[in-house]
């Protein structure tokens, strides 16, 4: 009856809000329910505010949706403006499809209490996986220490490291060279292994990527849990207390999924210098998408700092290797076998990002080939066993990614009018004003009080456009051979030397003349021209704000220089510096893999201030029971800032056991990172947002256009007359990495030979 009443009071409404009005009546309508969305978002903020903000909104959007389909597709006479006007209204109304998705994912997102600590006795055998391929070993020492430092009982804590760079595969590839580094890497893997007190695995063939080496080391375990790291997501000190007791309490539960967070910027950040105050374009997903997946039991298995039931695993067959995003083919197999799932949206982890551009879109053409590969060879919507609404979060999930081709239909379709007179859309200016503008305002509305404490206004707009210049043929190759895409490794720890534009930067130098051509035709049009009705005017700004997009993707493409490849985290632990025959205390301000900050809490002898390269070593107030008597080595690099007594300093050659002083000191305290975050999670207006995104536009074309024009630095090689070679073009990047099925093995997604260089070096 519940669900009965459910379907007739929408089909009512639907049939209430599709009746046709003046546009006067529109307007007022339109009008009144912004005032009322403003109120409820001034006072309102409790769930079923949240649901009356939602259904107001909606109100607004089905007008628009039906006045759209009545009244604005061009006459069939003109068969040209006709199929154009189609094309736009799909986009349109797959964006109508995805937010009303979006509005029934999110109307209601979980928010778990903390657990109570259990009793040692009481707690399950837990398994730590670390699947690794070609990371630096630094990193996997750190993870590692991270993962065997969590507050745990360690008779119940097996650290595993799953080595694919030194399989018996690579160490007998017919290139000597390869063969020996192979072997190199296995030796010195299994010694850190060894002093650390981990595990080392590894396995015949590189067969299957990521999911067949976790799956070859479930064959070597017995825990009840599996706990999955990537190389570079240590984890925090309390982990496993913040999550693992979920398992005592649901039977049926077969993961429990963290955010990933990260210690230093994706290249967009990076290179708009927002990292410090706007939130990461991964928080709406994980502080929202998936704590509204959550109330469904839809929340997925994200590859990395989550738990898993080692018996489900068993019962499916282990990790799903059918598609390159093993992590949510696995979750969407055992929701479909009536197992369930857990967010805990707490930061426990932090990894690391692409540096580059170019490998922040390899990484997203993996995430969006293999989504779709899901979607194409297991279709949710057929899928036995999965709820009707577990089926629309994975379809949600998996259709969002054909973004592409809408955001690009929007930037590029007021040129058909501008430039060749075809008109896609019929409409006076009291209509647009009545229905798209008051759709397009509490649209944004909308997004902003759902998202604005994660997302500031457009900037999901950006990564889209962003992203679909090349997601766009990824989808339309995964579509043709479903089975194609192969598992590839995103580069990450590059160094960026100096400012530069990515390889990938031409297409948005393109797009952007094409839009400036746009808005100056328009402008001189409708000045000029007689007869050119105010439309041309309406249509001017529509291609005047997409030009303003285009400025800003231009910012996102000119690549900043990054010379510390260290990403630090901010705390704030008591530590001593021990010199030959002087201890200083100090307070430990911020920490790396590669240094650390320290505050002067004494006196320093003038005569270690002015030395240079002084070493010492540190030692911490540990948190941890790892430590032990253990230091860490450190080099001064430079002297204090202006007006404290801060100094910046370098780790020396670190010993294995030593990544343990550092795993305390880094990930000790698990509020450093919720602390970061909320430090940058202040609601943006959209005022606010809209000026800082008009500023961008403005100004980020004239830095593009100097990063054009800027000679370009020598390398070694060519100051040693020896050429260098050129950097490949964007298409041909793309094709490359699309096509990779010729070549099964995984290599890291890079399109600069000169940062190949630089990593090998």
């Amino acid at each position: 009856m519940r669900a009965f009443a459910w379907i007739a009071t929408g089909v009512l409404s639907v049939a209430l809000l599709t009746q046709p009005v003046s546009v006067q009546a529109q307007l007022s309508l339109s009008v009144t329910i912004i005032a009322v969305l403003l109120v409820l978002w001034r006072f309102g903020r409790s769930p079923l505010a949240r649901q009356a903000y939602l259904a107001l909104s909606s109100f607004i959007v089905i007008r628009y949706v039906y006045w759209r389909l009545t009244c604005t597709l061009p006459p069939t006479s003109d068969w040209v403006g006709l199929g154009f006007g189609l094309i736009l209204l799909s986009a349109e109304l797959y964006c109508v499809l995805i937010l009303i998705i979006s509005l029934i994912v999110n109307v209601d997102p979980v928010k778990r209490k903390p657990l109570t600590r259990r009793d040692d006795e009481d707690l399950p055998v837990v398994d730590v996986f670390i699947p690794t391929y070609n990371e630096d070993e630094y990193i996997l020492a750190t993870t590692a220490a991270a993962a065997l430092s969590m507050d745990y009982p360690k008779e119940k804590l097996n650290v595993w490291l799953l080595d694919d760079g030194g399989t018996d595969q690579k160490c007998n590839d017919k290139n000597p060279a390869k063969a020996e580094a192979a072997k190199l890497r296995r030796s010195s893997l299994q010694e850190l292994c060894k002093r650390l007190g981990a595990h080392y695995l590894t396995r015949a063939k590189n067969e299957h990527a990521k999911a067949g080496n976790m799956n070859s080391a479930l064959a070597h375990v017995k825990g009840d849990i599996v706990l999955v790291f990537d190389a570079d997501h240590a984890p925090f000190r309390a982990f496993l207390q913040e999550t693992v007791a979920y398992f005592i309490d649901y039977p049926k539960l077969f993961l429990v999924q963290t955010p990933h967070v990260f210690l230093n910027p994706d290249p967009i950040e990076k290179n708009l210098k927002t990292f410090d105050r706007m939130p990461s374009e991964n928080e709406m997903f994980y502080s929202m998408t998936q704590r509204g997946l959550d109330k469904w039991d839809a929340s997925f298995f994200c590859g990395s700092a989550a738990l898993l039931r080692r018996s489900a695993l068993m019962e499916a067959g282990g990790f799903s290797g059918v598609t390159i995003t093993e992590d949510c083919e696995t979750a969407f197999e055992l929701h479909a076998k009536g197992y369930n799932s857990i967010f805990v949206d707490k930061p426990l982890i932090a990894g690391l990002q692409p540096e580059t551009f170019a490998s922040f879109v390899g990484q997203r053409v993996r995430w969006c080939q293999g989504m779709l590969q899901i979607m194409v060879l297991k279709n949710p919507a057929l899928k036995k066993g999965l709820k009707p609404i577990q089926k629309l979060g994975y379809l949600s999930s998996m259709t969002f990614w054909f973004f592409p081709f809408p955001r690009l239909i929007f930037m590029l379709a007021p040129l058909a009018y501008i430039l060749f007179d075809v008109k896609i859309f019929v409409s006076n200016v009291d209509e647009a004003v009545a229905f798209t503008a008051t759709y397009m305002i509490s649209n944004v509305m909308l997004q902003n009080y759902m998202f604005g404490t994660v997302r500031w206004p457009w900037v999901s707009e950006l990564y889209e456009y962003c992203q679909g210049v090349f997601l766009s043929k990824a989808i339309v190759s995964v579509l043709m051979n479903p089975r194609k895409p192969t598992f590839n490794v995103t580069a990450k720890g590059l160094t960026l030397d100096n400012d530069h534009l990515s390889e990938l930067a031409w297409p948005f130098f393109a797009i952007y003349l094409m839009l400036l051509t746009g808005t100056l035709v328009a402008a001189f049009r409708y000045v000029v021209e007689p007869g050119v009705s105010n439309l041309m005017m309406i249509v001017g700004i529509w291609n005047t704000f997409n030009l303003i997009m285009a400025g800003v993707a231009l910012g996102a493409v000119s690549e900043r220089k990054q010379p510390d490849r260290h990403p630090r985290l901010t705390i704030k632990r008591k530590g001593w510096l021990d010199f030959s025959d002087q201890r200083v205390a100090v307070e430990i301000v911020n920490v790396s893999a590669g240094g650390c900050a320290v505050r002067l809490m004494e006196e320093m002898p003038p005569m270690l201030l002015e030395a240079e390269d002084t070493r010492a070593r540190l030692t911490i107030e540990p948190v941890g029971d790892l430590v032990g008597k253990r230091s860490l080595p450190l080099i001064f690099r430079r002297g204090p800032n202006t007006g404290d007594d801060i100094f910046g300093c370098e780790f020396d050659t670190m010993q294995a056991e030593e990544y343990f002083v550092l795993a305390d000191l880094m990930y000790g305290d698990s509020d450093a990172l919720p602390r970061f975050l909320a430090s940058r999670r202040k609601h943006k207006s959209i005022w606010a947002g809209t000026g800082q995104f008009i500023w961008w536009g403005l100004v980020e074309p004239f830095r593009a256009l100097a990063y054009l024009f800027k000679p370009k630095p020598k390398t070694e090689e060519e100051a040693a007359a020896a050429p260098a070679p050129p950097p490949e073009t964007s298409t041909a990047w793309l094709k490359r990495l699309v096509a990779q099925a010729s070549d099964g093995e995984k290599k890291p997604a890079e399109g600069d030979p000169q940062q190949a260089a630089r990593k090998s070096a």
